[in-house]
């Protein structure tokens, strides 16, 4: 579960010691977002189970249009569609030894290009996640 400005769900697998692959499928603006991100996790703090991590990756996804879309498209505006841009993320997650959970704040800054070309800076998040090992 991800809880932002986007909210949604979000699905994490290590692929090294040090790498993952996010997947974060979100809603807004009555439409949905689906995004990849390759991730790179440190220690931080010299902490057992806490980890800095940071990434890159991208989007792509489908909006409405007039007063179901974006605050910037204006009620006449036929804007509906697919977009697409780039994405990064930068955050702190800690798993529990005790209990099969994770959880995880982060700031996933976005350049969306197509079909504008807008810079989204208000996706602070707060991630939930089950462990399975």
């Amino acid at each position: 579960m991800r809880v932002a400005p986007s909210p949604g769900i979000t699905f994490k697998t290590f692929l090294s010691e040090v790498s993952a692959l996010e997947l974060i499928g979100t809603t807004r603006w009555q439409g949905f977002n689906l995004t990849a991100l390759y991730e790179l996790n440190i220690n931080a703090f010299d902490t057992d189970n806490l980890n800095f991590f940071y990434g890159l990756g991208a989007h792509v996804g489908f909006w409405g249009d007039g007063n179901d879309g974006p605050p910037w498209l204006d009620d006449d505006d036929d804007d509906n569609g697919a977009i697409f841009g780039l994405d990064g993320i930068l955050g702190l997650e800690f798993t529990f030894n005790e209990i099969p959970f994770n959880i995880g704040i982060d700031w996933k800054p976005a350049l969306n290009l197509l079909p504008n070309a807008d810079f989204w800076v208000d996706e602070v998040g707060l991630s939930v996640r089950f462990v399975i090992n």
